[in-house]
């Protein structure tokens, strides 16, 4: 029986891979808006990150986002993250 592939991807703050249905989707939209994608399939630049606090805080140290997203990143906007993300 063949094992079917499980796509991974690499969380911007902590470095592990991980299965792709374990971590957030944070997208940078056409329209340069920063927001959460549950579905993992909007259109623009996107990164993921683990669902955890310590991942979410570290990212907004080291400003992992901003690098792999290629844009600034506002305080109002890690808040406005922080709250969808629920911690």
């Amino acid at each position: 029986m063949k094992h079917k592939k499980v796509p991974l991807r690499k969380c911007v703050a902590c470095q592990e891979m991980k299965p792709k249905k374990t971590l957030i989707r944070v997208v940078r939209t056409p329209d340069s808006g920063i927001k959460f994608d549950p579905t993992g399939k909007a259109s623009g630049r996107g990164a993921y990150i683990c669902h955890t606090n310590e991942c979410f805080q570290l990212a907004r140290k080291n400003r992992s986002l901003e690098r792999s997203l290629k844009t600034n990143i506002d305080e109002d906007v890690y808040a406005s993250l922080q709250t969808q993300l629920g911690q």
